[in-house]
């Protein structure tokens, strides 16, 4: 009796264990979302010296709130700089899977973000400005895309390059949520 009680406590320690020391690691993910905004040049951090974009910093911020680990530009730095195939905007699948897998990141995602100005608002100087973000959220460990998702944000400005700012903000607040719920339908924490 005393051994199967002993052999319950063990195994009931290594659960919990297990569990315990799983929920202490944070899903780490990559974000290579090139951006464009209203009459700018297509940028993107991985293929030049600029810091994350305007989408890529709303969805980290987003990302970092609800306990998931962003790898940023710095800490990819290196590798970026050995392979020159990640020096380009726009980065194929595979291309991302390996920058993935050498950085061992759980996810990338990978999309565009395109910002673009609409018509004056009637009876005055405002300008209407829209946002699209297209992206895939990809599982490193077996390449597949787990999700494809889509956003749009719009904003009235009278500068459309701040319009085009406040409309990608908004886009990317969007896809940030949905990029958490599919990570919570997979299972990822």
């Amino acid at each position: 009796m005393k051994k199967i009680t002993l052999g319950f406590l063990v195994l009931f320690l290594s659960i919990a264990w297990t569990q315990a020391f799983a929920a202490g690691e944070k899903t780490k993910i990559i974000l290579l979302i090139a951006e464009q905004n209203i009459e700018g040049p297509q940028r993107a951090w991985w293929a030049s010296e600029v810091d994350l974009s305007t989408t890529e910093s709303t969805i980290a911020q987003k990302l970092m709130e609800s306990g998931y680990e962003v790898l940023e530009p710095s800490a990819l730095s290196k590798v970026i700089k050995k392979d020159k195939a990640f020096r380009l905007v726009d980065l194929s699948e595979a291309q991302s899977i390996k920058l993935g897998n050498l950085t061992q990141a759980d996810y990338v995602i990978q999309g565009k973000a395109v910002a673009s100005a609409g018509g004056n608002v009637l009876q005055s100087n405002m300008r209407s400005c829209f946002a699209n973000i297209t992206a895939k959220l990809i599982r490193v460990k077996d390449g597949k895309v787990a999700a494809y998702l889509d956003a749009a944000g719009n904003s009235v400005h009278m500068d459309v390059i701040t319009g085009g700012r406040e409309a990608l903000t908004s886009a990317a607040s969007d896809l940030a949520s949905k990029v958490i719920a599919a990570i919570c339908k997979e299972g990822g924490k």
